[in-house]
């Protein structure tokens, strides 16, 4: 998700150099308007299709390719037999197209639009029926990237526009196999390279929302070392997953501290293709516990009503990494300073806790289709001095069948809050202290979505998307305009989603 918009900065230390006072005023002014990368979040979730996603007859037979075109829940069907060819050997095929159109009417440093593109491949083996071995589960999956990123381009963003917006690339994404332990599989593992918004900090009903911000948080994509293992990015490491008691599942997992080898530049031109596997960045670890109801297992009274759905979960990461101080070099001096080295003081571990919570507030008494959700989600780091960003919170509504009789399609309506640390906040005072330039001060940055998913077919969705955001970067200057801050943003775009 980069040609990327410039709201933070990530900085490690290098080699002293002699600065003359200007060079150094000049980079203080740079590091309190422009980062190197921006925030990266999950692509729309591709499941790997099962038997009866590809038949299309009355008989549930196999179609042929590209029949029964409107019955089945993926466009090419069986693949001429292909699939059923893969199905008898345990594996399962899969690919997605995420295309969109996006752009801003109002704000920005320009106006326009782009388009941009995803997409997914994924190949599944199930041990069990490939030869006979219960529980297990091996996954590749590859990304092509195509397009152009407006939040790059246009907007400066740091919660920018799309989820799927990310560096023109073919890569690999994830490699890793899973076994299941314990009756009833209450207990499996999962070792090898993986992202981490597949399964930690994530909410159901965010999911819906094309912002980047409703997928993998807007604190880990900033504080973390290359943003983190998550789209399009991931990283070596084990996860264990328990349920000890039917309503209660245990995450935790062990991962390299970061998706790139170096601190220095964008991480997925670093890691360009995906190939690149470093244990070099140190230890991350994240932990999550959830609660939810009803789960397996659950009684419910047949003369009762049936129970509001509802997911709650509390987490945290740690990662062993050295970080950047936000307003301090090594020697004790703002950066902004013409006398400083430009080498940002070295802080050891950072950390992060989250809550999110999904819940089924109503449920239409004649059509238990139509329903009213609610979600929130907090993330909050809060060691000023090493983080760009302290606070996250995402919060919103969806209406599944919002219409009578679209009962596939969901209408929802969200926001999304990001606050910029103290210490950044502080360079950004220096910054305007040394050069009597002006150079506003960045507190937070705030946006609105609205959004219609419409199921055109069962594989082939049309999103229409509606975005607001206010105070852009937080504050940051306009470059065309630099007494001005930039202006407040109004995004529309339409996103697809097809499943092959």
């Amino acid at each position: 998700m980069k040609t990327k918009p410039k709201p933070t900065r990530e900085i490690r230390a290098t080699s002293p150099t002699a600065w003359t006072g200007i060079a150094a005023v000049a980079i203080a002014v740079a590091l309190s308007v422009g980062p190197i990368r921006t925030a990266v979040a999950a692509p729309p979730i591709l499941p790997a299709p099962t038997d009866e996603d590809f038949q299309s007859d009355a008989n549930g037979m196999p179609g042929t390719f590209l029949g029964g075109i409107t019955k089945t829940n993926v466009l090419l069907g069986n693949m001429g037999g292909l699939r059923t060819e893969l199905s008898k050997y345990g594996m399962s095929l899969a690919f997605a197209e995420t295309s969109e159109v996006i752009g801003n009417l109002t704000g920005g440093t320009k106006t326009g639009a782009a388009y941009d593109g995803l997409t997914q491949m994924l190949l599944q083996l199930d041990t069990a029926r490939a030869f006979g071995l219960h529980g297990g589960l091996m996954n590749v999956s590859a990304l092509w990237i195509h397009g152009t990123n407006v939040s790059a381009t246009n907007l400066q963003t740091i919660q920018t526009a799309s989820g799927i917006e990310a560096d023109r690339s073919l890569r690999l994404w994830e490699v890793w196999y899973q076994q299941k332990f314990l009756e009833e599989d209450r207990l499996d593992i999962r070792i090898g390279q993986q992202s981490l918004d597949q399964e930690f900090m994530n909410s159901q009903n965010a999911s819906y929302f094309v912002n980047t911000m409703f997928g993998w948080p807007v604190v880990p994509s900033y504080d973390l070392p290359g943003g983190g293992p998550a789209y399009p990015l991931s990283a070596l490491g084990a996860r264990i997953r328990w349920r000890p008691i039917d309503p209660v599942t245990l995450l935790l997992g062990v991962f390299s501290g970061s998706p790139a080898s170096s601190a220095n530049g964008d991480p997925q031109m670093i890691n360009p293709s995906g190939v690149s596997f470093p244990v070099n960045r140190g230890v991350m670890v994240i932990g999550e516990i959830q609660y939810g109801f009803p789960s397996l297992g659950s009684m419910i009274s047949a003369d009762a009503p049936e129970p509001l759905a509802r997911t709650y979960k509390l987490g945290f990461w740690y990662n062993s990494e050295n970080f950047a101080d936000q307003l301090y070099d090594n020697t004790g001096l703002s950066l902004a300073n013409p006398s400083s080295n430009g080498v940002p003081l070295n802080r050891h571990g950072d950390f992060s806790l989250y809550a999110v919570a999904d819940q089924l507030v109503w449920v239409d008494p004649h059509d238990g289709d139509r329903t009213v959700n609610v979600f929130s989600r907090v993330t909050a780091a809060p060691q000023a001095d090493r983080n760009l960003i302290t606070v996250g919170v995402n919060a919103g509504v969806t209406v599944h069948e919002p219409f009578t009789h679209r009962d596939s399609d969901t209408f929802g309506i969200a926001m999304g809050f990001a606050k910029v640390s103290g210490s950044a906040a502080a360079l950004d005072k220096s910054a305007a202290y040394y050069t009597g330039a002006y150079v506003p001060v960045r507190g937070s940055e705030t946006y609105i979505e609205a959004t219609y998913q419409y199921q055109a077919t069962p594989w082939w969705q049309i999103q229409p998307d509606v975005q607001y955001v206010f105070t852009p970067g937080g504050g940051l200057a306009n470059p065309n305009d630099p007494t001005k801050r930039i202006g407040n943003e109004l995004i529309t775009g339409v996103r697809t989603n097809i499943l092959f």
